[in-house]
């Protein structure tokens, strides 16, 4: 059982990234039962996620069978968010069949040499599969608009052009579900902090972080900016809380699992006359 996921965390019209907002944790198990001691609540969330990932792997066979439908959620968010994380949360226990993994660095030189969708398009869902952007064609009213690499009135075009690209994809039967991962600052500072700390996750630290961190607030308004501007019902934001993981990943689960239950999924019939066959 979901509690309406996508009501929910549904983005509102007159979107406000708060930093206290993050913290928000309305589907753990201790919300619902305050006297949880907390590794009692994170082992029942884990529990509850895994329950509802095995559901979704049963519809995601049923979409892979039946080729009629295609699923593209978007991660998007600050760094350290964790979209890796989820990706790896979710989709652990999921048939590698008809799933795939994309994500998105610096565009190359080729890339830049077209038009900034042309990379994104190559790698939208075929029927029958559900793609994972880790961040998407969303950078590109973002980090060059934070970077003042384009001016309000190309951003101005490119929320357009984001949402005419959408608007067909839906058309052409993908169902969209993107995802703002929400974490405050300071969980920010924490998780950059532990991976100078820890000499297994040094790798993933990059001096840029600290740079992109410094523009913190401008980040928020062009999140909030580009959400308002794209929201839509076939392709809606949902708003994630994300300073909790175990949290996150369960409203995540319930997202996808509550998108799925929606599309009528069912395995296609099978011969007309199986009675007629025999395996010698």
């Amino acid at each position: 059982m979901t509690h309406n996921a996508r009501q929910r965390f549904r983005a509102p019209t007159k979107l406000k990234l708060r930093d206290e907002d993050a913290d928000d944790a309305t589907f753990s198990s201790r919300a619902a039962n305050p006297k949880l001691g907390k590794s009692r609540g994170k082992a029942l969330d884990h529990e509850r996620t895994a329950a509802l990932i095995d559901r979704i792997a049963a519809l995601q066979d049923k979409l892979y069978a039946q080729r009629k439908q295609k699923v593209l959620l978007i991660l998007q968010g600050m760094d350290t968010s964790g979209k890796d994380g989820t990706v790896r949360a979710m989709f652990s226990g999921i048939s590698p069949m008809g799933l795939r993994a994309v994500g998105f660095k610096a565009p190359t030189d080729t890339e830049l040499a077209h038009d900034y969708l042309w990379r994104v398009h190559q790698h939208v869902p075929m029927l029958g599969e559900i793609a994972i952007f880790n961040r998407s064609h969303y950078e590109d009213v973002l980090i060059t608009r934070v970077q003042g690499w384009i001016n309000d009135a190309e951003c101005k075009r490119r929320y357009a052009q984001i949402r005419d690209f959408e608007r067909m994809l839906a058309e052409t039967g993908t169902v969209i579900v993107k995802v703002f991962l929400h974490i405050s600052k300071e969980e920010q500072r924490e998780r950059l902090q532990e991976r100078l700390d820890d000499p297994d996750k040094q790798w993933k630290f990059n001096p840029e972080d600290i740079k992109q961190r410094a523009k913190w607030d401008d980040y928020q308004r062009a999140y909030e900016k580009a959400i308002r501007e794209t929201d839509a019902p076939h392709a809606p934001w949902y708003i994630v809380p994300a300073n909790s993981k175990t949290h996150r990943n369960l409203v995540i689960a319930s997202l996808l699992l509550e998108t799925l239950e929606g599309m009528d999924l069912s395995y296609p019939p099978p011969h007309p006359d199986l009675s007629s066959f025999t395996v010698e």
